[in-house]
């Protein structure tokens, strides 16, 4: 398997969601619906950004072994 049919729609999917995710952010900055000066929102803050980040990692490790395992 080849870069475009492996890492490309990994790299799109969470790019392209990256950036839909960052305009939701900065939405909710904005208008003040999240507001870190809160230790409760703060927390929330730190719950999505790990959360996008965690699901973007596990999705790539499963790539990588089931890339290993042919």
């Amino acid at each position: 398997m080849d870069f475009f049919r492996v890492w490309l729609p990994l790299i799109y999917l969470y790019g392209v969601g990256g950036i839909v995710f960052t305009v939701g952010l900065i939405l909710i900055l904005r208008t003040k619906a999240l507001r870190p000066s809160y230790e409760r929102h703060r927390k929330w803050l730190w719950v999505l950004f790990y959360g996008f980040f965690f699901w973007a990692g596990l999705h790539a490790t499963f790539i990588f072994l089931a890339l290993g395992s042919r």
